[in-house]
């Protein structure tokens, strides 16, 4: 009986992405294979992660391991006010300085351009280059340059890569959404500052333009607001992330099922 093809748009949502990691599992767990992967900013990293070979239960331990500490060096602000030097390099050392050619999943990764406005996949090269570039926070990391474009965060234009996964080739296609603005009033940092903004455009972007996907997963983790909160709310956050995730299980299976008799 044939098989459909599996793709898996991860978004954007700076460390509240860490609840793709519950997402996984669930998807590992019940023997859903994954064909394809697409990802923006912190769903690049987990998309890298997950395709060069760590499986949920080694990227659970990371996320709730890693501090701000482990990857930001600060640097006088003309383009940032983090260099982005020893995040590249944990990335690097993270996806073991693997190519997407080495990947065992086929995976697309989405940055932003400054200068075209256009967003760029990459879908060569080293994984930890793509994934730096897509996790350039406007105004917190230095841009990447690279080729003669200036590269950010993959989510500025394309939040949950959806259509990437599509044009790759699958037949059932599932997006998780983590980002989410549910009000702030507890804003004590430029860090702060800046992600509010970047949630609450894309929350504009949103309300013209879901994810276009067969299963959009969205864990309600809004309520963690600030930049302290997510990290040490890191174990209730890939929890959410499982508990959305196994609750649309059912739906996922069903798709499936239903592919399979047509087919």
């Amino acid at each position: 009986m044939a098989k459909p093809k599996i793709g898996l748009a991860l978004g954007s949502g700076g460390a509240k992405g860490f609840a793709h990691v519950g997402v996984l599992k669930v998807l590992s767990e019940a023997g859903v294979p994954i064909d394809f992967m697409a990802g923006s900013s912190m769903g690049a990293l987990a998309c890298a992660l997950y395709a060069c070979g760590h499986d949920w239960k080694v990227m659970a331990k990371m996320a709730t391991t890693f501090r701000r500490k482990h990857f930001v060096d600060w640097t006088l602000p003309k383009m940032g006010l983090v260099s982005g030097r020893k995040v590249g390099n944990l990335i690097r050392v993270l996806t073991h300085n693997k190519r997407f050619e080495d990947c065992k999943i086929p995976i697309k990764i989405v940055a932003t351009d400054l200068i075209s406005g256009k967003h760029v996949i990459f879908d060569s090269g080293y994984l930890y280059e793509a994934v730096r570039a897509s996790i350039s926070i406007p105004g917190i990391f230095v841009p990447v340059k690279k080729d003669g474009k200036i590269l950010v965060d993959g989510g500025v234009i394309d939040r949950v890569p959806v259509t990437v996964v599509k044009e790759m080739g699958a037949d059932i296609t599932i997006a998780v959404d983590v980002a989410s603005y549910y009000g702030k009033s507890d804003i004590h940092s430029i860090y702060d500052v800046i992600m509010s903004s970047i949630d609450i455009m894309q929350q504009q972007i949103v309300t013209l333009q879901e994810p276009s996907a067969d299963i959009v997963i969205k864990p309600p983790i809004g309520q963690y607001r600030t930049e302290l909160k997510v990290w040490e709310s890191m174990e209730k956050i890939i929890e959410i992330g499982e508990a959305t995730a196994r609750r649309q299980l059912p739906d996922i299976q069903q798709l499936i099922k239903a592919w399979k008799e047509r087919s």
